[in-house]
């Protein structure tokens, strides 16, 4: 079969029928700097594979690679070790059955892990019930924006400012389909968050406050002063968790009054991957499991009394009509929730809580040193393992200078907030348990050549 079987003549008929002028109609929605107008760069029109693969392996070259360097980047995205053991188990028979488990009676290993999931997730959320995991973290963060929609049957939205920026950008993309309307602002480069501000923000059109928790600053604040306000108004309360790990040491979300949790699981067992893919968590009460996007695996017993799994819940858009449908997630991020799910079981409770004291611990001597730097302040008061420095200096800049140096010393709040003069000199630090000492000291040396 022919890669391209249609012909023009072919195409001509079907944008005919939908009603295109042209196949550039498909992409409006694309925004025009998004869209590829040219050849791609750096490769060339022609060339045999094994010349395409010594040019694609130069261009690789040019990165600097997160285990190669001192790294303390973050801002959803930790560098955390990764078990050898995590790879071995997740490509064992018994995981590689069906893709997508349709008929549970070849597909038991896979219902079985997704049920462990499940329960794990909801353990270390707070919440009841979990669902067998989304595409990533703001993904699911949007899906919990739409079943607060459906179970209070409002359309407006209130973000805290220290939501993670990129999260809210994919929500506001959604939100131009379906007409809910989103309150944000930015965040001030202070210990404080924004509770109090969120508190008085909450009316009776509220439908949900999203809260991040730590917050994109690393700032970690009480959520149930905002839960107890959001219920007053007949509101929901969605905390978003970019670090699971921090949930190792600090009170889960779900313990003091969310009513939503969702989070990216990438921390444990997933790694870095160049951004993806990734594995979103979602988790929620048990009153509002039909609402629920995505989908539950359940334990029961076949007809010979045996322990089995099943699909329990899965209103997706596959399975029923589309416009009864809770979301149109059409899968699970499958390979990366096994990933998640058997990292944790090999830490377990007790490992967890010990991986999440040494985070800790890291980086409150890094933050500590660094803060001793003259010029430099620590914004936060409380954190885990990621914290804000206000530099004498733009930060922008001076993580490039660092990037010379050999260290990846943090993500610029510029880079997050280009408009917001305010932030420019803000820089968030992130310190897992992979930051030896003399990638603190090489950090430190950076940081005082570019802030002197």
């Amino acid at each position: 079969m022919r890669y391209l079987p249609l012909s023009d003549a072919d195409r001509s008929a079907m944008l005919k029928v939908i009603g295109a002028g042209s196949i550039d109609d498909l992409f409006e929605d694309v925004p025009e700097e998004a869209r590829l107008t040219g050849a791609i760069h750096g490769l060339p029109d022609h060339a045999t594979e094994m010349q395409v693969e010594r040019q694609l392996k130069a261009m690789a070259g040019k990165n600097m690679v997160a285990g190669d360097v001192p790294f303390f980047l973050g801002c959803g995205a930790y560098r955390h070790h990764i078990p050898a053991s995590v790879d071995h188990l997740i490509q064992r028979g018994e995981f590689l059955t069906a893709y997508t488990p349709y008929q549970p009676e070849i597909a038991q290993g896979t219902l079985q892990m997704l049920f462990e999931f499940q329960t794990q997730v909801a353990r270390l959320l707070g919440c009841e019930v979990a669902n067998a995991s989304m595409y990533d973290g703001s993904t699911a963060m949007w899906e919990a924006i739409g079943m607060a929609h459906r179970i209070t049957r409002r359309s407006r939205t209130i973000f805290s400012s220290g939501v993670h920026p990129h999260y809210v950008s994919v929500a506001r993309t959604m939100a131009k389909f379906t007409g809910d309307t989103l309150e944000t602002s930015l965040p001030d480069l202070a210990a404080a968050t924004d509770a109090e501000a969120l508190i008085a923000a909450i009316t009776d059109e509220t439908s949900a406050v999203v809260v991040q928790y730590p917050d994109i600053l690393g700032r970690i604040a009480d959520l149930t002063p905002i839960a107890e306000a959001a219920h007053a108004k007949g509101a929901l309360l969605i905390a978003v968790v970019t670090e699971p790990v921090a949930l190792g040491l600090i009170k889960s979300p779900g313990e003091m009054g969310a009513d939503i949790v969702v989070g990216e699981g990438q921390s444990i067992g997933v790694g870095l991957q160049f951004g993806g893919p990734y594995v979103g968590l979602f988790a929620t009460r048990e009153k509002f499991v039909r609402q629920m996007p995505g989908r539950l695996a359940g334990e029961t017993v076949d007809a010979a009394g045996k322990r089995g799994f099943v699909l329990t819940l899965s209103t997706r858009e596959q399975h029923i009509r589309r416009e009864k449908a809770t979301s149109n997630i059409c899968t699970n991020s499958g390979l990366c929730a096994l990933a998640f799910s058997v990292h944790m079981t090999l830490l377990g409770e007790k490992g967890l809580r010990q991986l999440a004291s040494l985070n800790h611990a890291r980086a409150c001597e890094a933050a500590k040193r660094l803060a001793a730097i003259p010029g430099v302040e620590l914004v936060n008061d409380s954190f885990f393992n990621e914290f804000t420095l206000r530099l004498p200096v733009e930060a922008r800049p001076a993580v490039h200078r660092m990037v010379e140096a050999g260290v990846l010393g943090g993500v610029s709040l510029g880079r997050l907030y280009p408009a917001a003069k305010a932030l420019e000199n803000g820089l968030v630090v992130a310190v897992t348990e992979t930051a030896t000492d003399a990638d603190i000291d090489a950090f430190e040396a950076a940081l005082k050549e570019v802030c002197a």
